[in-house]
């Protein structure tokens, strides 16, 4: 790798400012975000920040998203202020973010007319495995592209699967992902109040779940913060619950679309549903289990 190659990373969010950090330890890195207090600790990172997300693009290698949704990926590039005319021809877009496949196509062709490529390549693992290079990552991209992205999706991805030749296979792939992790959490918060319902220590039940057929990745992560859920304060909030509101709608909105019954996958989507009709959008996703058991019912410590 070498620092001649130009990253650019909008959006220095929970997400955005340590891969921006991870990448700017091999490669040069430019910045945007709208707040600066983010662009101070950018710059602390090594990452060369702007005042604009145009000037930030300027000459870059490659463009990494971590957009909210369809509608902001399109606003981002090809809005008032859009990035996309300022990208030069031979550069990839890099979109880390789960927006579904129904927003791809329009997207590669509009990229096209400015000869610039889109690199489908949702992820997962959250902020602390951002910053250490260990996110899974799945591509669909043709394979210039993957090329030319290459030294970012390596420096980011312990795990890194091409699934396919096209920009949308990805985040295909992502789908299944969010259907799985959206029932996996839901299925969590539903066993930990069932344990307090019950007159357990939810530490100990948690521990003992951890150590038998019942462990899983989310009850290993969210279990913690599912404790902490009921606390003045909440668990840190590392992944939303409005996440998962629309990762949610992507899945079922693919699922209806391909004729198939998902009924475990559409009960997680309205706890999470519920839980932003209760306020607990911007919460952690963790206090769904607040929908499911509004009050710890034993008192004791979690």
């Amino acid at each position: 790798m070498t620092s001649n190659y130009k990253v650019t990373v909008l959006g220095l969010g929970a997400m955005g400012l340590p891969m921006a950090s991870r990448l700017a330890s091999q490669l040069t890195v430019h910045g945007f975000d709208i707040a600066e207090p983010r662009l101070r600790l950018a710059e602390e990172a090594g990452v060369k920040t702007f005042a604009s997300a145009r000037d930030a693009a300027q000459d870059t290698d490659a463009l990494l998203l971590a957009v909210r949704n369809s509608e902001q990926l399109d606003d981002v590039l090809f809005g008032g202020n859009g990035v996309a005319t300022v990208l030069k021809p031979g550069a990839v877009v890099i979109l880390t973010s789960t927006v579904g496949t129904e927003a791809i196509p329009s997207t590669v062709a509009r990229l096209a007319e400015y000869g610039v490529g889109l690199v489908d390549a949702p992820l997962s693992g959250g902020p602390k495995r951002a910053g250490e290079g260990d996110l899974l990552i799945v591509v669909g991209a043709e394979p210039a592209a993957l090329e030319s992205a290459r030294p970012v999706l390596e420096l980011l991805a312990s795990t890194l699967t091409v699934v396919g030749d096209k920009p949308g296979d990805g985040q295909a792939l992502k789908t299944v992902n969010q259907l799985l992790c959206g029932i996996h959490i839901a299925a969590a918060a539903e066993a930990m109040a069932l344990a307090d319902a019950l007159g357990l220590d939810q530490a100990k039940t948690l521990a003992a779940l951890e150590a038998g057929a019942a462990g899983s990745f989310m009850l290993s992560n969210r279990g913690p913060r599912i404790l902490e859920a009921y606390s003045e304060e909440g668990a840190e909030v590392l992944s939303r619950l409005d996440i998962f509101v629309k990762d949610m709608g992507i899945v079922g909105k693919a699922t209806r679309s391909a004729g198939l019954a998902t009924p475990v996958a559409a009960a997680a989507e309205q706890l999470y549903l519920l839980g932003q009709a209760h306020g607990l959008a911007a919460a952690d996703d963790s206090a769904v289990i607040k929908v499911v058991a509004p009050t710890k019912r034993t008192g004791g410590e979690g």
